[in-house]
């Protein structure tokens, strides 16, 4: 994997998207990743119930990982409960949870009522989107560990086209960091009343322009180039570094300036593509 750590969010950005297909190839090909992938393809079609899948703890973890809920392996016992829940009840502990992670794995697991029952187990294309779901996962955290600003940009790329509400953001701590950050709302915005919340972004965005592509580009430059001007790489960027030393030598004198948000996002030379 192409290291990006130390790297600014621009330049992470431009090499993410000049070697993503490439590195995601070789994540799927690790030792690790690839003894994973080849224990789900061989043992998923065994499972027919939620009993099934929490039986077999490879099978269980790999689907967890899948859909980035690694941090809830733990609690078996109330995934058991999510994943037996019946969907169709407004109070079904599936519908009073406010993690969209948790909807998603339900959904793409596809199980019937109580746990019992399972198609989309025997599907080979059911199982290949989960595994691409996996290595897709597995890259964007990896990438977030090294660059957080670059891993928010790549989780904005992938659900800004499901994006209908304000309440889709909200509920998303990643999508609401983004906005927040893209019209200039302070992160105190987040103790207020959700539907107050709500307002403030439907006043500020018109959320189907995100169906279209140009436009989620548009955001996204704008994200990177807050997100850089409010980052020091002095202590690895080169260029900071050779003009420092200058300065250290006496032959100049540092001048502060002020730096204009939208100048830069819209600037040619600060395309992404």
């Amino acid at each position: 994997m192409i290291s990006i750590s130390g790297l600014s969010t621009l330049v992470a950005l431009k090499l993410v998207d000049a070697t993503e297909d490439k590195e995601q190839a070789l994540l799927r090909e690790e030792p690790e990743h690839a003894r994973a992938i080849d224990y789900f393809l061989e043992n998923i079609s065994d499972v027919e119930s939620v009993d099934d899948l929490m039986g077999d703890y490879q099978l269980y973890s790999f689907v967890m990982k899948a859909y980035d809920l690694e941090d809830q392996i733990f609690g078996k016992a109330m995934m058991e409960k999510i994943l037996k829940s019946n969907i169709e009840e407004p109070d079904a502990l599936i519908n009073r949870l406010t993690d969209p992670r948790f909807k998603e794995l339900y959904n793409a697991m596809g199980f019937g009522t109580d746990g019992e029952g399972n198609i989309n187990t025997a599907l080979n294309s059911w199982r290949n989107r989960v595994v691409a779901k996996y290595v897709d996962t597995q890259y964007v955290n990896d990438k977030t560990d090294e660059n957080e600003a670059l891993g928010t940009v790549l989780e904005f790329r992938r659900k800004a086209a499901e994006i209908e509400s304000p309440f889709d953001i909200l509920k998303d701590t990643e999508m609401s960091e983004f906005f927040r950050t893209i019209l200039g709302l302070p992160a105190e915005m987040a103790a207020l009343d959700i539907d107050r919340q709500a307002a403030m972004l439907t006043d500020r965005i018109d959320l189907a322009t995100l169906k279209d592509p140009e436009e989620v580009e548009k955001l996204v430059r704008k994200y990177v180039a807050i997100s850089d001007a409010n980052t020091d790489f002095s202590s690895t960027n080169g260029a900071v570094q050779l003009l420092s030393g200058a300065l250290s030598a006496g032959s100049g004198s540092f001048v502060p300036v002020t730096i204009d948000i939208e100048a830069i996002a819209g600037f040619s030379g600060y395309k992404l593509r």
